[in-house]
């Protein structure tokens, strides 16, 4: 392929001329036929007001038909006498591969049917050959290479928009447009299969026909922000689908502007955020339950009342079961039956009186089968139930009994009612069931406390009665004090209960009082029954009794905080006392009243070698021994009880 390129060289142009002069470079293909003249074209070009302008000669149709589908030009100069349909088709191919090229045909006369059919092949303009001036020529240049710029951003406009809608219709989220006033005016195909509307049956409508009517003022406020330039982004609320369900959606919302750059309405994203939102309910209502079930454990660690504990539990079944009433019937396992523990949410009373044989209805069909057994309709299988004369006036529908199995025995049933039918599933049931096994937990803890409190009772009798039968061989040993033991532990009971004692440390008074002269065991016969006066040396082996007693006593861990009166009751005020001459409130608070309490009851009592003292001496000696060998306010409080009157 042949080409020839010429440059123009511009003539001078006057200084109005060259305010109007282009300096864009222009590219032409002047494609002609080997015959044809046209050199009146090519002067011509040389006038134009482009000041820089470069163009290309191709001569033939081979060669023009290589060179318009490669050569770099913004204009083609095509010449009609290269073939008519040859041509045509040349045009219209080229304007395949080069949309942006425009092709200006040269006619050698005016032919009106060959000007439409080169515009339909793609050509922008027709000019006949004679016809042509420098002004014509620039002109037709000037429009043409202007309606290919403007056709070809319009053509990418389109394309723009085309691929817009193509994004928008195949998006997997629901978009629409709307006005300010709240008027749909686009629905694309996510948004039909998210709601359930076509976009025939929307567009137009206000967009507030989706929303719930609990929100009646939310659309407003939304258009509202759009109307400020405001842009919502993730914003959660509800939305009504056309078959009533209600929707969990994600909106974000931006303004849409027309040219002048006005806000005229909204683009909507709507994202269905459906599963997220179940995922977080499920996730919050274990979170409950495990809080439920955390407080339920509390109630039965911290409380020695089953009562207590039960109802901890019914609140916890009524509030994460969702229903309206829960009862608990403990077993009586003498009798088989069922009766009445505790309840909730009831209207009446009437289920107090419940006393059900195991086997009967549908609480003692649970008990018996150790399944849960339930009733949808209280109405229609009342029989089963056998106790609606006592629910009569509560409206219950359905009904549930989960039996409360401990260590393989029944140890009741929890039930269940509600007011209206109610939808479960397999989640429900499940807790139902843990709740139950809490119940069953919380019974069992009982029973053990109230085994363990009976053993401990049981046993603190046998101790105690132990303590008793000590101190009656004690006394039998000595008959001298024959009954002595009692009756001084009986009067420091008296006293330390005057004194405000807590019973906690009375139960020690007692129990040191009942051994205070165990330590005697260690003292021989020929001493501790003697009848005459005993020698110093005897007195000093029979003042080592507390010492004994503590040595008989302090193995024993039952009866260490009773110690101090076995120990020190013959300590003395003065610290002349014996056996370690602690003085004041060195000595144990126990010990100093039993001190009263025991020289009293032995000033009393009649012995072999003296009488009993009147009660008037006796109060003159403690009296008088108050501060030296008593603690003076235990001696005040001590001769005004009443067991000295």
């Amino acid at each position: 392929m042949i080409i020839q390129t010429l440059k123009q060289t511009r003539r001078r142009y006057t200084e109005g001329e060259s305010k109007r002069v282009n300096t864009e470079i222009v590219k032409v293909l002047l494609a002609q036929n080997e015959n044809t003249d046209l050199n009146a074209v090519r002067q011509y070009l040389g006038l134009t007001h482009y000041r820089n302008i470069e163009f290309q000669i191709v001569q033939g149709f081979e060669q023009v038909k290589q060179a318009m589908l490669e050569v770099d030009y913004n204009v083609c100069l095509l010449d009609e006498s290269l073939g008519n349909e040859r041509g045509l088709d040349l045009i219209y191919r080229t304007q395949l591969v080069r949309p942006d090229a425009a092709i200006i045909l040269l006619a050698s006369t005016d032919n009106y049917e060959l000007d439409v059919a080169a515009m339909r092949a793609g050509a922008v303009n027709y000019l006949v050959v004679d016809t042509i001036t420098s002004e014509l020529l620039d002109r037709t240049i000037r429009h043409s290479i202007e309606r290919k710029r403007i056709e070809s951003s319009l053509n990418y406009t389109q394309q723009k928009a085309a691929q817009l809608a193509a994004i928008v219709e195949g998006s997997e989220y629901a978009i629409l447009g709307k006005t300010l006033d709240g008027i749909v005016t686009s629905w694309n195909q996510a948004a039909e299969d998210l709601y359930g509307y076509t976009a025939n049956e929307m567009i137009g409508q206000p967009v507030s026909k989706l929303a719930p009517p609990e929100r009646p003022h939310e659309i407003e406020s939304l258009i509202s922000a759009i109307a400020r330039g405001e842009k919502v982004r993730a914003y959660e609320t509800i939305r009504v689908a056309k078959d009533g369900r209600r929707l969990d959606i994600a909106l974000s919302l931006s303004p849409t502007r027309d040219a002048a750059g006005h806000i005229t309405g909204a683009s909507i994203i709507a994202n269905d955020i459906g599963q997220r939102k179940y995922a977080e309910r499920q996730i919050e209502k274990q979170l409950l339950r495990i809080q439920a079930l955390r407080n339920i454990d509390m109630a039965i660690t911290g409380s020695i009342d089953l009562r207590v504990t039960l109802n901890v539990l019914l609140d916890q079944v009524t509030t994460h079961l969702n229903v309206d009433s829960a009862a608990v019937l403990l077993t009586n396992p003498h009798t088989h039956r069922l009766k009445f523990a505790t309840g909730r949410g009831f209207r009446s009373t009437g289920l107090n009186s419940t006393n059900l044989r195991i086997g009967d209805g549908a609480a003692g069909r649970a008990a018996l089968s150790r399944q849960i057994v339930s009733i949808d309709d209280l109405s229609k299988d009342s029989a089963d139930f056998k106790r609606m004369s006592m629910i009569d006036g509560e409206g219950f529908v359905a009904y549930w009994a989960a039996p409360l199995i401990t260590k393989g025995r029944v140890a009741g049933v929890l039930e269940v009612y509600h007011r209206n039918k109610l939808t479960i599933d397999s989640d429900w049931m499940d807790f139902l069931e843990t709740l139950a096994g809490q119940a069953a937990i919380a019974i069992e803890n009982a029973d053990l406390f109230n085994d363990l409190q009976r053993t401990n009772i049981e046993l603190e009798i046998a101790y105690d009665t132990t303590l008793e039968g000590w101190s009656k061989a004690l006394d039998l040993r000595d008959r001298e004090t024959e009954g002595h033991t009692l009756r001084v532990t009986d009067g420091a009971v008296q006293l330390g209960r005057a004194m405000n004692i807590p019973a906690s440390e009375l139960v020690q008074i007692r129990r040191g009082a009942l051994l205070h002269d165990i330590g005697k065991m260690g003292v021989p016969d020929s001493i501790l029954l003697k009848q005459g006066a005993l020698t110093p040396a005897e007195w000093e082996v029979m003042k080592k009794h507390p010492l004994f007693a503590y040595e008989l006593l302090a193995p024993i861990p039952y009866l260490k905080e009773a110690l101090d009166i076995p120990y020190c009751h013959h300590e003395k005020w003065d610290g002349s006392g014996y056996p370690r001459g602690l003085k004041g409130e060195q000595i144990p608070l126990a010990a100093r009243l039993f001190a009263l309490v025991d020289v009293w009851d032995a000033l009393r009592s009649n012995r072999p070698y003296r009488a009993a003292w009147p009660e008037d001496k006796i109060r003159e000696h403690l009296s008088a021994s108050r501060g030296t060998h008593f603690d003076p306010e235990i001696t005040d409080m001590f001769l005004n009880l009443d067991v000295l009157h």
